[in-house]
């Protein structure tokens, strides 16, 4: 989140903000692949990403809070590209980085845009259950 953030601020090149981000206090705790896809891929996956987040915001995502914005991408990202984490793992892992990082009812807006990405991205999995 981090680095995408990094990168919505200043741009700059994804592998400068790579080595940036892995001079910080507990990298070696990431999950590297992980990391290098989320970072790697948010960037080259940008436009997409904010096109399917420009159907479900309230304004553009220029002017989404940057650690929102971040966050969002990295579900999108997720939600797209790693379908072996169940949606809700997803949502949940984005709305805890915003409670951490964003703003104070941040975390609530970055759940309901995700729920309604996942429906639209994984409309079989994240339908509700029929009773």
């Amino acid at each position: 989140m981090q680095g995408l953030y990094e990168w919505l601020i200043g741009g700059g090149e994804a592998g400068a903000i790579e080595a940036h981000i892995h001079e910080m206090d507990g990298f070696g705790k990431a999950d590297r692949l992980h990391f290098d896809a989320l970072l790697h891929g948010g960037i080259a996956q940008a436009a997409g990403l904010d096109a399917v987040l420009a159907r479900h915001v309230d304004r553009k995502t220029t002017l989404l809070s940057p650690v929102e914005h971040a966050v969002l991408m990295i579900g999108v990202y997720e939600l797209t590209n790693c379908l072996e984490v169940p949606y809700r793992v997803v949502i949940n892992e984005a709305v805890e980085l915003a409670k951490t990082f964003g703003g104070t009812d941040g975390h609530k807006y970055v759940n309901g845009v995700l729920d309604k990405c996942a429906a639209e991205l994984r409309p079989d999995e994240a339908r509700p259950a029929r009773r």
